[in-house]
């Protein structure tokens, strides 16, 4: 699996599948993945679990070296904000990580001012 990627490598995309209401969750984190297929539900050996994927368009091609189609995921690990709000993440978010209402099919998306959320000074102290 990739973590860092540019919109050069998903330039093969046709949609993103959400399998969660992203609009409660602040950031998820994207990595490619192979799978057997273009469509439909990928396998997911991940850590935690799948938030959303990538579907192909028809004229994508197998990766030569593995024979499998790398496509998008999106996922959470348990230690993320979502389940652990004060945990390591509680401010910014993992490498990997974006914005999930910045994705798009063909566009990796970005971290924003949600993706970090960033630390809170008390006043009068």
């Amino acid at each position: 699996m990739s973590s860092l990627l540019t919109d050069t490598d998903v330039t093969g995309e046709a949609k993103i599948v959400w399998l969660e209401d992203i609009t409660t969750l602040e950031y998820v984190r994207q990595a490619l993945h192979g799978s057997p297929y273009r469509v439909g539900k990928p396998p997911f050996d991940g850590l935690g679990r799948m938030v959303g994927y990538a579907e192909l368009r028809s004229t994508v091609a197998r990766d030569p070296e593995t024979s499998l189609f790398r496509r998008r995921v999106f996922y959470l690990v348990p230690h993320d904000r979502d389940s652990a709000p004060n945990g390591d993440y509680r401010t910014g978010s993992p490498g990997e990580a974006v914005d999930p209402l910045t994705v798009a099919a063909r566009h990796t998306g970005m971290k924003t001012e949600r993706s970090q959320r960033r630390a809170i000074t008390p006043t009068g102290v």
